[in-house]
């Protein structure tokens, strides 16, 4: 296969839906019902517009600044090779390893569902997210053209069973008790349905794959802004749609329950044990093919950022013919998996990209004027991913400060190694 090989429009869209709709839905539903209850398709809401904003920012970058880099160039682009860029571009890369870490806990919430190995709830998960990572690297390490292949399908795949599971579940909400769930006496304050929007952003973040195919995208000045939009929007809506049916089919306690594999569970009142079955099939194939396009993702920025002299170059370094980057992003996840709990790693992983993005959006805002693009959606985008972060981490110090804790660790961490490595640096030359 030719490298130059253009990528079409539909193919663009195809990357930015597979990037968000892969194991965060399956991950987060749960999490954000026991959060905004009733209100739960607003917090999604939220967490949307927030995307959406900020795409505008992506878009005009990626046509500017066209890299298969995507966003490590654009905040270099933006601040220029500073400890600041680059500590921002190691988060990205830990971002990358807590969203891995999302998606395998995703598949060890859903697995045992199907096959439980031990009779111990808790082992089984260990296993399940455990050996999915593992596998996932070793079809990383035999070959990216079966990745790409990969996540083709799984793509088709999920979709097909969501919207599915949309049909059939709107249509068994007729006559449903559970509807007067969804009625704004159910609803959480405005700040926690905000707050609970902001703890599941992870679930849209994969927009921003977009950015690293834009150099290759046919006709880009039209398909590039269509590719972001379309894709985002369109996701917008099915997440909506999914939280509308989860919350009208099963009562609240029910939900909390099976918090970890609720997509599972509400297909149950309609489809019975089929249903159920079928939607952890189709978790199953959309975490692991997320597991798959992440990690090849996450070796590709580690690689990227080592290339542009914001990390150690021993990163440009090849095991056994790929960046020895993609073993060290598996290790690590299989280190976060194996410690921390859901809400942790989704606290973790939205802190990291809410503040990726809103340094996108100030880039987006400060280079509007080279780039003769609109200055107010950008900053809008800015202000907006600070308020976010702000809320979200007021929000979970009381909840949960354990990720509150970890988030804030992460981001001293990237700061320190990046400060530590441009010191050594400087003092070699």
């Amino acid at each position: 296969m030719s490298t130059n090989k253009k990528i079409t429009l539909k193919d663009a869209i195809s990357i930015g839906i597979g990037g968000m709709v892969g194991g965060g839905i399956f991950a987060v539903l749960g999490l954000a019902v026991s959060l905004a209850k009733g209100g739960t398709p607003i917090s999604f809401l939220f967490a949307g517009i927030l995307a959406l904003i900020t795409s505008y920012s992506y878009v005009n970058l990626s046509k500017k600044y066209p890299d298969r880099g995507g966003t490590v160039k654009f905040i270099n682009q933006g601040f220029g090779k500073t400890v600041f860029s680059g500590a921002i571009n190691n988060l990205l890369w830990v971002s990358y390893i807590v969203m891995l870490s999302l998606y395998a806990s995703a598949f060890g919430s859903y697995a045992p569902n199907l096959w439980e190995i031990t009779q111990n709830k808790t082992v089984d998960f260990h296993i399940y997210a455990s050996a999915i990572i593992l596998l996932a690297t070793a079809i990383n390490y035999y070959s990216i053209a079966v990745v790409g292949k990969i996540e083709a399908y799984a793509v088709i795949i999920k979709l097909i069973i969501l919207i599915g599971f949309i049909g059939i579940g709107a249509y068994g909400l007729i006559g449903n008790p559970n509807l007067a769930q969804l009625s704004a006496a159910n609803w959480e304050s405005p700040l926690k349905l905000f707050a609970g929007g902001m703890i599941i952003f992870v679930a849209y973040e994969g927009f921003e794959l977009i950015a690293n195919a834009a150099p290759d995208i046919e006709n880009p000045e039209k398909n590039i802004s269509k590719a972001y939009y379309f894709s985002v929007i369109f996701v917008i809506l099915l997440y909506i749609i999914i939280a509308l049916v989860t919350v009208g089919s099963l009562p609240f306690e029910d939900i909390a329950k099976a918090k970890d594999y609720v997509l599972a569970e509400a297909a149950k009142p309609m489809l019975g044990k089929v249903g159920f079955t079928i939607i952890t099939i189709a978790a199953l194939i959309s975490t692991f093919s997320a597991i798959n396009a992440s990690l090849y993702g996450g070796s590709k920025v580690n690689y990227e950022i080592a290339e542009d002299d914001e990390l150690s170059h021993h990163f440009i370094a090849k095991l056994w013919g790929q960046p020895i980057g993609l073993m060290i992003t598996a290790i690590a996840t299989l280190v976060l998996v194996n410690l921390l709990n859901l809400e942790s790693i989704s606290t973790a992983g939205s802190v990291g990209f809410i503040l990726i993005f809103g340094i996108v959006n100030y880039v987006g805002y400060k280079l509007a004027a080279k780039m003769k693009t609109n200055k107010i959606i950008p900053l809008l985008g800015f202000v907006l991913c600070a308020l976010a972060l702000i809320i979200l981490i007021m929000q979970q110090v009381s909840d949960n400060l354990t990720g509150v804790m970890i988030s804030i660790g992460i981001i001293l961490f990237c700061f320190i190694i990046e400060w530590v490595y441009k010191k050594s640096e400087t003092s070699e030359k």
